[in-house]
């Protein structure tokens, strides 16, 4: 993917094109404080370093407590290395299908999308799961060209809307609400599909044309129902994580310590993700730390294409989102940002 520093050619977005918040503080996760100078990583296998990880015997014990985010007697879960296995305990905790499981929040029951969890869990967080609740199909008219939503997805296989823009086409329909999950559309499951696949398929359909959402929402507790998002209240009589120390979550690999991101990292990661919701129309705060990642250490653009070519190939990125990336890496480290 050679760039060229001189091009700078408009790219059309690939799929909803929203505008940008503002930058946030933290990554889209609470626990950025450092305990002991320590985090621990859920990561593909090996340290940054290339060696392998260390035996189980020798990694930290780390133990949650959650809750279901409808109501639910507290547990205790550990042992997981991915958000497939969290997952899991989460199910054997409580019961329950790991299926059920649509995604998780921090520190609060609510449907918050600012305390989702994503690639980092405070090491004192607390984790409520949000299962599955009632089932809805919606007629939508697509009178304008962008439905006015933003995907995300909980890294085991559900999409649902982390964001809906004001005064657009979903807004108007009060049904659809933050953090419901896209089974399908028009027939066509979406299961087990990315967040970049569902933001595409919705801004492919036709305008002028009527087309059919199937939503699962999640169970809510009666001092949920009626709310359009989520708040940031916490659950009475739980004591909440301070967030100090982070454990790092990815979609595969064995638990891993690393150390904090550094400030720079963390205001290029923001930034970055920013930029994936403008140009795609999602927001994934680990996609974001992986691209900064690859990134930081790399002295011009075209080497940063390459490696994400190697890396993110499947993505597809445009030219010029990779350029505004790699723009955001530098104005981070030069403290522009």
């Amino acid at each position: 993917m050679p760039l060229g520093l001189g091009r700078r050619k408009k790219a059309s977005p690939l799929v909803e094109n929203e505008e940008a918040e503002p930058i946030r503080a933290g990554l889209n996760v609470p626990g950025m404080d450092a305990l002991d100078g320590g985090v621990v990583g859920l990561g593909e296998g090996a340290t940054s370093e290339g060696l392998p990880p260390p035996p189980s015997s020798l990694r930290p014990r780390l133990i949650f407590h959650t809750q279901l985010a409808h109501g639910s007697p507290t547990g205790r879960i550990e042992g997981f290395s991915n958000v497939r296995e969290l997952y899991a305990k989460i199910g054997e905790a409580f019961g329950i299908p790991p299926a059920e499981v649509m995604f998780c929040t921090l520190n609060t029951h609510k449907v918050d999308m600012e305390k989702l969890l994503g690639g980092q869990i405070g090491l004192e967080d607390f984790i409520f799961a949000h299962i599955k609740g009632q089932r809805k199909e919606i007629e939508v008219f697509k009178g304008e060209d962008a439905l006015g939503l933003t995907i995300t997805d909980n890294g085991a296989g559900y999409a649902f809307i982390k964001r809906i823009r004001e005064g657009s086409i979903i807004h108007q329909i009060q049904v659809i609400n933050v953090g419901d999950m896209i089974e399908s559309i028009n027939g066509h499951g979406l299961i087990g599909c990315r967040h970049y696949e569902v933001a595409k398929m919705l801004k492919e359909l036709p305008k002028g044309k009527e087309f059919t959402i199937k939503l699962v929402e999640p169970l809510k507790a009666f001092d949920m129902i009626s709310q359009r998002s989520g708040g940031s209240r916490s659950a009475s009589g739980v004591q909440l994580g301070t967030g100090r120390g982070t454990l790092r979550l990815r979609s595969k690999g064995p638990a891993t310590v690393e150390e904090l991101p550094s400030a720079f990292e963390e205001k290029a990661i923001e930034k970055v993700d920013d930029l994936l919701e403008s140009y795609m129309g999602i927001r994934d705060s680990e996609l974001a730390a992986t691209m900064v990642e690859l990134g930081k250490d790399k002295k011009n653009p075209d080497e940063f294409a390459e490696a994400l070519d190697e890396t993110l190939g499947d993505f597809a990125f445009p030219d010029e989102f990779v350029f505004d990336v790699w723009g955001a890496i530098g104005d981070a480290k030069v403290g522009r940002l």
